[in-house]
């Protein structure tokens, strides 16, 4: 399949994309012209995602920063601007669960979830954002995801998503005046290796919720991530869209 070439020589930086929906996300911007940090903590898969972006005919270069520390973070964003000579797109994509229900959760599995998955963003957006705004563009794409409106189990998953959406829209406010657009996406069920782990019969009621009656696939999140990323999206900010197949739009369904 051919894609648009709407990301021709555009630098990004993708957290977490050594596999899943980060992986996907990176291949797809390179499919459509970018150059690729690959950021993973796990090494070999940023390197096996790196060199099928050198593949496409694309640079990349891997990380294994951790961008929940803020110390590496601006590592990061230092070694990559030193490779590339500046960045045009930051897509916060790493993330982790930790689920518990509230009486048991404990306190280092709340802190771990807050640090990676709304440290982390936080970390990477305020370095990315002082290169972007020098130079008066940049894209930033937030991954949230529909346990951001709540999910039993998930306390410090749901809190750190709805955080990623607060900062989002703040964002979108104050860095808009650079003309940066800042947006979060907030995926359903998607397949990926998370989800496969799930049983069979769980799965198939969730997907009796869904008026799609299908599974996300990591495609359907890197197809919209790339428009967000693109210049087809400049008036576009602030938002948050909710890709789901329909299981969070309240109707009755059946």
């Amino acid at each position: 399949m051919s894609f648009p070439k709407r990301l021709t020589d555009k630098i990004a930086i993708i957290t977490g994309s050594g596999r899943g929906l980060g992986a996907a996300t990176a291949l797809r911007m390179a499919e459509e012209g970018a150059h690729i940090v690959v950021n993973d903590i796990a090494e070999d898969a940023a390197k096996q995602v790196a060199g099928q972006i050198e593949k496409l005919g694309r640079r990349a270069l891997v990380s294994t920063h951790d961008v929940s520390n803020t110390a590496q973070a601006n590592a990061l964003v230092d070694e990559a601007k030193k490779t590339f000579g500046t960045i045009d797109i930051l897509v916060n994509n790493a993330g982790i669960t930790r689920d518990s229900m509230l009486h048991k959760l404990t306190e280092e599995k709340w802190d771990e979830v807050i640090r990676v998955n709304l440290k982390g963003p936080f970390n990477m957006g305020q370095a990315c954002a002082k290169v972007m705004m020098e130079k008066k563009y940049g894209k930033i794409v937030n991954l949230a995801s529909i346990a951001w409106l709540g999910n039993i189990g998930q306390t410090n998953y749901s809190a750190s998503k709805a955080g990623v959406v607060g900062l989002t829209r703040t964002w979108a406010l104050e860095l808009s005046r650079y003309q940066i657009n800042v947006n979060a996406i907030a995926p359903g069920l998607i397949d990926t290796q998370m989800t496969q782990a799930i049983p069979a019969e769980v799965k198939e009621k969730f997907i009796n919720k869904i008026p799609m009656r299908r599974i996300g696939k990591p495609e359907d999140i890197a197809a919209i991530v790339c428009f967000l990323a693109s210049d087809e999206a400049n008036y576009v900010t602030g938002q948050c869209i909710q890709i789901d197949g329909g299981l969070t739009t309240g109707g009755a369904g059946g």
